[in-house]
């Protein structure tokens, strides 16, 4: 009897299949763990008080829940606002408690699940721009704190808007994997890494780089180490308390972009404790270079004469030729870290967008400019500002308005 070799392609068969079951087992046994850890099966759902509503409101604002589920101008926590990745655009769910399009017909198991597991009430994962990742040692009793406040409020009918992701990152369970790599048991509540961090490849947060700095939605989220050249090194524990509690500090400038929603929705909310809390943490990281060095805020004479002139004729009303600031310390440009990066990120993004934060002392707001001013135009004036008041030499280009311009309109 002659033995038949078995051919090639009979053997990447067979290798294939058993890469599959080894596969379809490791994502089981993963997905299993990951929704149940830590979760206590069936605990009754605890009735709410008016003390527990109060407790939720405070920690939704503490954790910054509305500047992701609620939209400019839009219902409170009806979802609906759009997260721009490399890889596609997802959009934040209605945490209302609407029982069709919200989180009404949901559980406090559930609730709990889903901000330590990342797990929705039907099972499917979670995509982690909903910052689980975050909450994983948030308390039980914090999270339902939370649900009791979000229920508190009035129910809104509003449909999720689809994602617009390609394959295979429309792919729900491939989450199971990124999961077991990145979901972190030690973090609560707060969560400054997730935009202060550079992503990896698999956009993880690098722990390796942690709140060294990252770029997100075109914006630059600075770095919050101890670091003296680009960190928070040189800031004193009483500016970092005045930023978090009102969106300015003295010769650090104002909060614009994402960071004025987290004062506006967040952090001036919170307790002088809890401010306190947060400086002593941040002085705690360990310093981090990240990249680029900030030097000290001065103001250096011009010789951009176009850029000078156009600043002078838009500008000056509000923000004064030596950026002390009129009428409102957050006009103030002096010590501004935007005006101290050479290529202006963010310095393009307040030109385009504009600025705008609530205070106790009313709106503060800066309208955009691109209406008004050419690609050229709006250039040279965020290269005067680099020049004025961050003594550095500014590289924005008109190229660099139009391109983000571009992309913020999309």
């Amino acid at each position: 009897m002659i033995a038949r070799a078995t051919s090639p392609s009979t053997i990447l068969r067979i290798s294939l299949s058993v890469i599959t079951l080894a596969v379809v087992v490791a994502v089981g046994f993963i997905g299993r763990r990951l929704a149940t850890q830590e979760i206590d099966a069936l605990v009754p759902d605890v009735p709410p008080t008016a003390g527990l509503v109060a407790r939720g409101e405070y920690l939704s604002r503490a954790a910054d829940c509305a500047a992701c589920h609620t939209r400019p101008g839009g219902t409170p926590f009806a979802g609906g606002v759009a997260f721009k990745l490399p890889f596609g655009t997802l959009y934040s769910t209605n945490i209302t408690a609407d029982r069709d399009t919200g989180i009404g017909q949901w559980s406090d198991d559930d609730f709990v699940r889903a901000l330590h597991r990342g797990v929705a009430k039907d099972g499917r994962n979670l995509y982690p721009a909903f910052p689980y990742t975050s909450y994983t040692a948030m308390t039980r009793d914090d999270a339902v704190a939370i649900k009791a406040y979000l229920f508190s409020l009035a129910a809104m009918h509003a449909p999720d808007t689809p994602n617009q992701l390609p394959f295979p990152f429309n792919q729900r369970w491939t989450l199971t994997f990124w999961k077991w790599l990145f979901l972190d048991e030690h973090r609560a509540l707060g969560h400054c890494g997730e935009c202060h961090s550079p992503r990896n490849i698999l956009m993880g947060m690098s722990t390796s780089k942690a709140y060294a700095g990252a770029e997100v939605s075109g914006w630059y989220a600075y770095n919050l180490t101890s670091d003296r050249a680009s960190g928070l090194g040189e800031w004193t524990d009483a500016q970092l308390q005045r930023f978090l509690s009102t969106g300015y500090a003295e010769e650090r400038g104002p909060a614009a972009g994402p960071m004025a929603e987290v004062v506006e929705n967040s952090t001036r909310y919170l307790t002088p404790e809890d401010i306190q809390a947060m400086v002593i943490y941040l002085r705690g990281l360990p310093a981090q270079s990240s990249g680029y060095k900030i030097q000290a805020a001065a103001p250096l004479a011009s010789t951009d004469s176009r850029g000078r002139r156009l600043f002078v004729q838009a500008c000056t009303g509000c923000h004064l030729l030596d950026g002390e600031g009129r009428q409102s310390p957050w006009a103030a440009l002096r010590g501004d870290r935007s005006t101290r990066e050479s290529s202006g990120t963010n310095v393009v993004q307040v030109l385009i967008q504009g600025s705008q934060i609530e205070t106790r002392q009313g709106s503060m707001f800066m309208h955009s400019f691109t209406a008004g001013y050419s690609d050229d135009e709006l250039a040279a004036i965020g290269n005067f500002v680099i020049g004025q008041f961050g003594r550095r030499q500014g590289t924005i280009t008109p190229e660099q308005i139009r391109a983000q311009n571009a992309s913020t309109a999309h």
